[in-house]
């Protein structure tokens, strides 16, 4: 079993406030531009797309890493980058299928979702239950 944050546009609003408990947790600062979830705005903003990343079975972005920066965390089964290791390249996030690994220009690595340690602010502080931590079966892959 993988621990995955599950999407639901119907009931995304498109508030940000996942994006600003994500800032908040990951950086100590509210910033939606430093959360590590996006929110596409559809159709003139009339649907709304929670993109977070899908912690995947088998991971084409720890695939495509030259440095072995990207890994999974033994205890949440979060992928993980090392940002030790992390030169910053981009091809994980190049080819990353759902779009939900971004660059940090200031810090020069790559960054995305490691589930917050297994207690995701983003889903603690969803006020519409449009993101939930759930468990899916190892044989389903979403990505």
């Amino acid at each position: 079993m993988r621990t995955v944050i599950r999407t639901n546009f119907d009931l995304c609003t498109g508030c940000s406030i996942c994006q600003l408990a994500c800032s908040e947790r990951q950086t100590g600062g509210y910033n939606p531009r430093l959360a590590l979830l996006k929110i596409r705005h559809i159709n003139e903003g009339l649907i709304h797309e929670p993109v977070v990343c899908r912690q995947c079975r088998n991971p084409y972005c720890q695939t495509v890493c030259p440095v072995d920066a990207v890994g999974r965390d033994e205890k949440t089964g979060a992928i993980i980058i090392n940002r030790d290791k992390c030169t910053g390249c981009g091809l994980c996030a190049k080819y990353c299928y759902w779009g939900a690994i971004y660059f940090n220009k200031q810090d020069k690595v790559v960054m995305k979702c490691d589930l917050c340690g297994g207690s995701p602010a983003c889903v603690e502080e969803c006020p519409t239950g449009a993101l939930e931590l759930v468990k899916v079966r190892g044989d389903i892959d979403n990505g």
